[in-house]
């Protein structure tokens, strides 16, 4: 009994299934010296699975610490990349550069976070040290600076609980040496704006008085209301464990129909919130604050505007990053 001839397809899987394996070299990206060798690597092998090997045999460079690259100088690979869909030979050979000691997201957001709030209430109570000893304890006559204290201190619980229970992360870790620039910036701004604010000799908005205040609070209340919709949005964008991107698009909440006409509503109401606690507050450090942190969003917003117009043809052209129709 003859045996049937195999088609071309046939002929190709039985070829693969033969090729089991890649052997895969690890150079530094600066030196060129060979780190690791791993033999017999499986096709469906992740660059994340490759980096635990790689781990194996480098204890002191774990994981989230490695970048692994196909050019010295390109970019790092995506852990989910599967090594057979790389444009590689069977003979893989990988780049190494060392990302330095890591922390995770969760760790930096809420010492960032969790400081700005202690230090804004020991100014607000007015501990010992900070202003002269007549005033320790003392509380301000003005109510609009108790109220300026209340959205303080809900901004930052906000920020808080949204980091431990909305927020997800497409990457795990940051470098260590972030969390000290993040909390300089955060606590720096915090102790200058809580100082001028709770100062005995502060005075409140005088040119338009409580209706001023009223209208910042309106403004303020709506723009965390804002930004918590577009946080929750985002969040049910990507499943549990997944680092699955998707077009984020208005929903039945009011407050995502901005998804529109911008890329990053979260940065924009984060604007309309500091906008609004500047006019309550009428204070020039907090408006400073307000002005740094809207360069820092327009930054964040064009290149989250850009990595959405790369990735999706059919990325919204009427979006702008973070302002309608302006920027």
């Amino acid at each position: 009994m003859t045996r049937p001839s195999l088609t071309s397809d046939e002929s190709f899987r039985t070829l693969t299934a033969k090729m089991k394996h890649y052997e895969v070299e690890i150079l530094d990206a600066k030196t060129k010296d060979k780190l690791c060798f791993l033999d017999k690597v499986e096709p469906n092998a992740t660059i994340g699975e490759i980096k635990s090997m790689f781990h194996k045999s480098h204890p002191q460079w774990y994981p989230a610490r490695q970048s692994i690259r196909l050019d010295p100088k390109g970019k790092s690979l995506k852990d989910e990349d599967v090594l057979q869909h790389l444009p590689v030979g069977t003979t893989a050979t990988f780049y190494f550069r060392d990302l330095g000691a890591q922390i995770s997201w969760v760790t930096v957001f809420l010492t960032e976070y969790a400081g700005p709030l202690l230090l804004y209430l020991m100014f607000y109570f007015r501990v010992p040290f900070i202003y002269a000893p007549k005033y320790d304890f003392t509380t301000s006559k003005h109510w609009v600076v108790h109220l300026a204290c209340m959205c303080h201190s809900f901004h930052y619980l906000k920020r808080l609980l949204e980091t431990l229970f909305v927020h997800r992360f497409s990457h795990g870790t940051m470098p260590l040496r972030n969390i000290f620039k993040n909390c300089t910036y955060y606590w720096g701004f915090a102790a200058w704006m809580a100082y001028y604010i709770n100062h005995p000799l502060y005075t409140p908005p005088t040119i338009y008085g409580e209706q001023q205040v009223r209208m910042a609070l309106v403004l303020f209340l709506f723009c965390q209301i804002g930004n918590f919709s577009i946080h929750i949005a985002l969040r049910n964008l990507r499943p549990p464990g997944s680092k699955t991107r998707k077009i984020p698009y208005p929903t039945k909440n009011p407050f995502t129909w901005i998804f529109l006409l911008v890329s990053c509503p979260n940065y924009t109401y984060e604007l309309g919130s500091w906008l609004g606690f500047t006019l309550m507050t009428q204070c020039l450090p907090v408006a400073f604050f307000t002005a740094v942190g809207f360069i820092q969003m327009t930054v964040w917003a064009k290149g989250k505007h850009r990595s959405y117009l790369k990735e999706f043809r059919d990325y919204p052209p009427l979006r702008s990053p973070i302002l309608p129709f302006i920027l």
